[in-house]
């Protein structure tokens, strides 16, 4: 049984994105959002491609968790359709998980 299992796959001409909704199958929080998009992107092959953490949900009783996913092949275009603040946030995480005394000086 695979970790990931998709739910659903849409190709969003209108918006230029693809919309993929995943179960994290035994990770429910335990996981976050950045290992979350490596564990995506390999398992779809999604290198080169700009994907968006939209969603993040543990089920109820279970130990699964639903994401939401949007993938972009243009930065500017993402940056365009996405709140900025999810941007910023998702930046942050990465400094955080290169180099986590900085984060620990600034807090």
């Amino acid at each position: 049984m695979s970790v990931i299992e998709k739910v659903s796959d849409v190709d969003n001409t209108f918006l230029s994105r693809r919309e993929l909704v995943c179960d994290f199958v035994g990770l429910g929080g335990r996981i976050d959002r950045l290992e979350a998009i490596d564990m995506v992107t390999k398992k779809f092959e999604l290198a080169g491609k700009i994907i968006i953490p939209m969603r993040m949900k543990n089920q109820v009783g279970r130990s699964t968790m639903t994401g939401t996913f949007f993938v972009y092949d243009d930065e500017k275009l993402a940056r365009a359709h996405v709140n900025p603040a999810i941007f910023t946030r998702l930046e942050k995480a990465r400094a955080a998980r290169t180099d986590p005394k900085e984060t620990t000086e600034a807090g």
